[in-house]
């Protein structure tokens, strides 16, 4: 159905952490059910407290966002996107701007939440492995015009381990997945008319 604003039946998680850094991790979680909501501020923190400790951060919930990792402040933003209970989490590359050894955390912390929770999670990514890793479901989109190119099922079974990126299943989808986005065709490249900016007297590239 169209759109036409914000509504509680879908949560959203940005690349970016975009918590209150003003408020403490339990009065984030809090903010939505109190404004949209409109639960009282004693109902409202039983059910934030609920979510952190699903997110394993209840232990965190006095300090503030400046004190805790990116994972952190991600797990925080999907516990408040989570407590309206939206039938819909919407992702936007919500890992990106996380180190390698923490975004694989994360992959792992959110297929558990996953698990625990009745819900729909539409995840943009970039990165090849990680969409097969999550994905019951991906679509590859085309550019310029954004459309469906194709929808591809997983056929990786769950529950999901990382020790699976080396599994047939992991590596054939992975491997179309790449010829989809890279295909085995040959496109000319793009000459950029760049000045040399230098002045040497050899060949360097």
């Amino acid at each position: 159905k169209p759109v036409a604003g914000p509504g509680s039946d879908r949560g959203m998680v940005f690349q970016g952490y975009t918590l209150f850094p003003w408020l403490t991790v339990l009065k984030n979680v809090m903010f939505g059910l109190e404004v949209s909501q409109g639960l009282d501020a004693g109902s409202a923190e039983q059910e934030a407290r609920q979510w952190l400790e699903l997110v394993g951060l209840a232990k965190f919930a006095s300090s503030y966002p400046h004190q805790l990792s990116g994972g952190m402040k991600q797990r925080v933003a999907i516990a408040r996107a989570l407590a309206n209970r939206p039938r819909i989490l919407l992702m936007d590359e919500p890992f990106g701007a996380l180190d390698a050894q923490t975004r694989a955390q994360m992959q792992s912390y959110l297929l558990q939440i996953w698990k625990q929770v009745d819900i729909t999670i539409v995840f943009i990514t970039h990165v090849l492995d990680e969409s097969v890793y999550l994905a019951d479901r991906i679509l590859i989109l085309d550019a310029h015009p954004g459309r469906v190119r194709e929808l591809m099922e997983v056929a990786v079974p769950r529950p999901r381990h990382p020790s699976q990126f080396l599994s047939p299943a992991f590596v054939a989808a992975r491997r179309h997945l790449e010829e989809l986005i890279h295909p085995p065709v040959e496109v000319p490249t793009e000459t950029l008319p760049l000045p040399r900016m230098t002045l040497v007297g050899d060949d360097v590239e």
